[in-house]
């Protein structure tokens, strides 16, 4: 039975764990995305979400306590600035576990820990419906042929531009035939 074992120790001692996982949340925080194993990354997990929360408080005692934790200011400036608004309507949940299969190695369970809005900017705009998307389609197929009769005007004018003395009369000359011949 696993009664009263709260957390996976990862096979390291206590500061050596915490250091990982403050590296790993760091890491998390800075590519938003990052590929470990399936233990170390639902240890992790744990401590992204409640930076995240942290960074939704925005209080500035809030802000020192995530600065214990994460190791730069500029992550924890990004965390305040960035992704706080980003997962302010939402309550818990900030990151997902995708897994990958197995290491080569030593077939550890490999996985992506990705924060669940990852790359998407806070816009809060309202969606067109499909009926004016469906608009805009035949439009943008008008635009390209527009250029397409504007090229062929251009056709037209170089033509009319061109005199019939220019135009060769006998189109179906050769390389031989332009070659001049020895007469010996």
């Amino acid at each position: 039975m696993r009664h009263r074992r709260a957390f996976n120790k990862l096979g390291r001692n206590s500061s050596h764990r915490r250091a990982m996982i403050r590296n790993m949340v760091t890491s998390l925080f800075e590519h938003e995305m990052i590929t470990t194993t399936l233990a170390k990354a639902k240890a992790s997990r744990r401590f992204a979400e409640k930076m995240i929360t942290l960074g939704k408080k925005g209080t500035l005692h809030a802000r020192r306590k995530a600065l214990e934790f994460i190791q730069t200011k500029k992550i924890v400036h990004k965390l305040f600035e960035e992704l706080a608004p980003r997962y302010e309507e939402r309550n818990g949940g900030y990151t997902r576990i995708i897994h990958l299969g197995y290491r080569r190695g030593d077939a550890a369970k490999m996985c992506v820990l990705e924060l669940v809005d990852r790359g998407k900017e806070v816009v809060k705009v309202d969606k067109k419906p499909k009926d004016i998307i469906q608009e805009e389609e035949p439009e943008v197929k008008e635009e390209t042929s527009e250029e397409d009769e504007t090229s062929e005007e251009k056709i037209e004018e170089t033509e009319e531009n061109t005199s019939d003395d220019e135009i060769n009369e006998n189109p179906e000359k050769t390389e031989e035939d332009e070659t001049p011949k020895n007469e010996e």
